[in-house]
């Protein structure tokens, strides 16, 4: 054996006690992944009901809100047709109370104008 043979004797050597002490982390950081796919899969399969339960809850929601848009429309149509329908009220009725009231007014104040004025006793 010559030193060159020697040399890389002692070179295998040392690559052989890197690839194990490298074997080591690598194996460990294989059982970190394995652990972390596990995870993963647990989780998904624990959001995957509640996903579809939301997806129905939202379904839901929105079949109420048309209700709630329905029922708001119709309120909306019935306020505006009070209204004018006070509106309407108002103008027909109105009118003639103004002048109705005016006339009666009037008629008392004729009324008074017409008695003969009393004439007030003092107490004594």
């Amino acid at each position: 054996m010559s030193g060159g043979d020697i040399a890389g004797l002692i070179a295998a050597g040392v690559f052989l006690v890197l690839v194990v002490l490298l074997a080591v982390p690598i194996l460990k950081l294989g059982g970190v992944f394995d652990e972390l796919r596990r995870g993963i899969r647990k989780s998904v399969d624990e959001i995957t009901p509640t996903l579809a339960e939301t997806q129905v809850t939202m379904q839901e929601t929105n079949k109420q809100l048309a209700k709630v848009d329905a029922i708001t429309t119709n309120v909306h149509e019935v306020t505006s047709n009070v209204n004018s329908l006070v509106a309407l009220t108002a103008a027909t009725v109105g009118g003639p109370l103004i002048k109705l009231a005016g006339f009666s007014a009037a008629a008392a104040a004729g009324l008074r104008a017409m008695r003969p004025q009393r004439t007030r006793r003092k107490r004594r």
